[in-house]
């Protein structure tokens, strides 16, 4: 045999396993490569030529046949790169789903975006929506029990100061000779009128004696747009801190109610009904030769006898107007009978307050 075959034939790849079995040339010089943990959980053994396999990609183990396959050395060489293709499947595979937990991750960890605006005054107990608007505002509207020689009224009140200032319509206590206010917690004194507006059928009384009542927050009735999710508290029928809600209707509607004394006024057992006109017609009554027109916001939270000078709230616990009539049936006014909501109420916008409210302080526009 010529030196040339020789090394023909040493140039022919020969087979080995580890181990180094006689006539076979012994394993590569490195320590064999660890299993790989991709960020999904997965682990990926390398195969054989260390990290990344024999064809630099990753792969699962297997150990060659201990001499020649079938097939030679196409045999041979194809079983690494069919384990390379294996094995940068599945590290594909892994890191693809590393990558979705990562996604999964960041989204978890990114703060939800705050949709909601926190209701004024409520506290920590889970309520939400109306239930929280009503124990937060409750706590600041009262019943008001008027009384004279033509009768006697129940009508409302929002709470503006620690020391007794109370608001409501000037139909409520118009001409009183007494006037009496019932609070959440039951207990009842009495109350002086400090100013009254009947242009604007509003009225200022303070209770005596008071001290640690807990005032409403105002809030602005300008920003009220049509569509907005109210909550109306009140006395109707003296039924004490009674809530309903709804939305606001309309805006702007020219309300007219009476601006004399001795007039319709739920007085004299006439049904506890409050006279006003709207829309060309008149409603709950007569409101006589004397009257005033203020533009109000609409809604359909039921309001009923009793309610007017209750709270209209915005779902931020803001008091954004003062309740002041409501639309009886045409059944109910034929017979007679006492007014019930239909689902068309009226409130003074709480603007109009507050631009009053200095006014009223003095003793309003009526003294």
């Amino acid at each position: 045999m010529t030196d040339s075959m020789r090394h023909s034939r040493d140039d022919e790849p020969q087979p080995f396993s580890y181990g180094g079995t006689p006539g076979h040339p012994v394993p590569p010089a490195y320590p064999p490569a660890q299993p790989v943990i991709t960020p999904s959980g997965a682990t990926v053994w390398p195969g054989p030529g260390g990290a990344g396999g024999a064809d630099g990609g990753g792969g699962t183990t297997a150990a060659l046949p201990d001499g020649p396959p079938s097939g030679g050395r196409r045999a041979r060489r194809r079983a690494p790169r069919s384990l390379a293709l294996i094995a940068a499947v599945a590290v594909a595979a892994a890191l693809v789903g590393g990558g979705a937990s990562a996604l999964v991750v960041r989204a978890a960890d990114k703060p939800a975006t705050e949709i909601s605006t926190p209701v004024v005054n409520t506290g920590s107990g889970g309520d939400s929506g109306v239930s929280a608007v009503a124990a937060a505002v409750s706590p600041s509207i009262v019943e008001i029990s008027a009384s004279s020689t033509a009768g006697k009224s129940t009508g409302s009140g929002v709470v503006l100061t620690r020391d007794g200032e109370i608001i409501t319509n000037n139909h409520v206590i118009s001409g009183a000779d007494s006037v009496k206010v019932s609070a959440p917690d039951g207990s009842t004194r009495s109350a002086s009128v400090i100013g009254t507006d009947s242009g604007k059928d509003l009225a200022l009384i303070k209770v005596k004696d008071a001290d640690g009542l807990k005032p409403a927050t105002l809030g602005d009735s300008s920003k009220v747009q049509v569509g907005d999710q109210v909550v109306a508290i009140g006395s109707p029928e003296g039924l004490t801190g009674t809530v309903t809600s709804g939305i606001v209707s309309a805006l702007d509607r020219k309300v007219t109610v009476s601006t004399g004394e001795g007039q319709d006024q739920g007085r004299g057992g006439d049904g506890g009904r409050w006279p006003f006109e709207f829309g060309g017609g008149e409603y709950n009554g007569d409101v006589g030769s004397s009257t005033t027109s203020y533009k109000a916001i609409q809604t359909d939270a039921s309001l009923n006898p009793g309610n007017s000078g209750g709270a209209l709230i915005n779902m931020k616990g803001q008091v954004i107007g003062i309740n002041s009539a409501m639309y009886s049936s045409a059944s109910e006014r034929a017979s007679g009978g006492s007014a019930g909501s239909v689902g068309l109420g009226f409130s003074i916008p709480v603007n109009t307050l507050k631009a009053d409210l200095d006014t009223l302080r003095d003793g309003g526009t009526d003294s």
